[in-house]
């Protein structure tokens, strides 16, 4: 079995990134930290999630992050799946972070997508099927 573990994300404040996912993901909580170099540029460090899986953030981002209209190769978005996306949405709503873009909404699943404090794309999926062959259905 293959499970992604962790997403490392260069940040401007971790503070400030933190409490977009904190509001996101209430349950997770940080796993530790610290300071050191990257490619020899000073840096802070968290790891936030639970037992499993952790977004590892460092604070030594200075510049914006890509333009996701744009057609730079890099990250678009990264997702997460929920079990309530109502309630999500809700908790980062009353945040302050506004949907940026409603996604799928149809007999299977349901998405939205906010940006957090650093211009990252995350998308957020409840599923109302556990059958992969209902929940990976894609159109022509």
């Amino acid at each position: 079995m293959i499970s992604l573990e962790h997403v490392n994300v260069v940040v401007k404040d971790i503070p400030e990134t933190l409490a977009f996912y904190q509001a996101a993901f209430p349950h997770w909580s940080v796993r530790g930290g610290g300071s050191g170099e990257w490619y020899g540029k000073p840096r802070r460090w968290v790891h936030f999630g639970d037992d499993y899986h952790y977004l590892a953030f460092s604070d030594h981002g200075k510049r914006a992050a890509r333009d996701l209209k744009g057609d730079q190769v890099g990250l678009a978005h990264y997702a997460f799946t929920v079990s309530n996306l109502e309630t999500l949405i809700e908790r980062l709503q009353n945040a302050g972070y506004p949907v940026a873009i409603w996604g799928g909404n149809d007999d299977t699943q349901k998405s939205v997508y906010f940006i957090d404090p650093n211009g990252i794309e995350v998308e957020f999926v409840q599923y109302s099927v556990d059958l992969p062959e209902l929940r990976n259905q894609y159109a022509d």
